[in-house]
């Protein structure tokens, strides 16, 4: 079986959505995991974020979440947010897919960069990233504010 990969479309969302769920389920942080699909769908509209889809018989397998923003020191960058691939469609080549067409939708952009984040304990993305020649900076962290009304 091969895998189509694709842009997403509003149709999507939903499968996207629950990808991102199970990804969160697989982090150990599912209970964090509180925008809606009503939130994706709106932003979507508005092009906040983009989607990357891997489908393989109509059924959305695999998913690359994405932005543009701004390195005040390389220029344009496409910030990958979430990736992920259905456990039982892992070690078919899917996630290689999605992360190629990823990189050349960047190149598409005119990015200077592609970046992301990987936990420190989840060695089969940490390998996966090496392989394709990607920097692990371990000595920069994350911060972050949670805006709350």
């Amino acid at each position: 079986m091969k895998a189509n990969i694709r842009k997403a479309s509003l149709q999507d969302l939903p499968a996207v959505h629950h990808l991102v769920r199970e990804l969160a389920i697989y982090e150990k942080e599912e209970a964090a995991f509180t925008a809606a699909l009503s939130v994706y769908e709106e932003n979507f509209k508005q092009g906040v974020f983009d989607v990357i889809v891997a489908e393989m018989e109509g059924k959305v397998i695999g998913i690359c979440i994405y932005y543009l923003t701004f390195s005040t020191w390389k220029g344009r960058m496409l910030y990958l947010e979430d990736f992920v691939v259905e456990e039982a469609y892992r070690r078919y080549g899917v996630g290689q897919l999605l992360f190629d067409v990823l990189l050349e939708e960047a190149k598409n952009l005119n990015c200077q960069l592609a970046k992301w984040q990987v936990l420190d304990w989840n060695e089969p993305a940490i390998n996966f990233y090496k392989k394709n020649k990607a920097i692990i900076e371990t000595n920069w962290w994350t911060a972050k504010i949670f805006l709350e009304d």
